[in-house]
């Protein structure tokens, strides 16, 4: 049986977050939850802004080569306090990590499992 679309661009991505060395990644599995906005969240965290850049540009860069897509959206490149990317059925949270703490995503979706990253 293959995998599901979502599954392999959540492999992609986090590959591109580890290859930045992106801390804390966590990915949350949205499927079984009702009215959620997209498959999958996958969150990490980053100790600069240089470095939420970095694996922004990161994880655009091995989705892009190994599945032609793009984000449809990105924000938060202007004070790179928490970026996000929209790939549609996948959203990527990468946060310094005073913003991760403060924010918590992982309470506000505490319904999702939490998969292996």
């Amino acid at each position: 049986m293959s995998k599901h679309i979502s599954e392999e661009l959540v492999e992609q991505i986090v590959e591109g977050l580890e290859e930045i060395k992106g801390e804390g990644i966590t990915v949350l599995d949205l499927r079984s939850i009702e009215n959620s906005v997209c498959d999958f969240f996958v969150i990490a965290n980053a100790l600069s802004g240089t470095q939420v850049r970095a694996l922004g540009n990161s994880v655009e860069k091995v989705v892009f080569e190994k599945s032609k897509e793009k984000p449809w959206h990105v924000e938060g490149l202007e004070n790179l306090e928490w970026v996000l990317m929209d790939y549609v059925s996948v959203v990527v949270h990468i946060f310094r990590t005073e913003a991760r703490a403060f924010y918590d995503l992982e309470s506000l979706w505490g319904d999702a499992p939490v998969i292996g990253a």
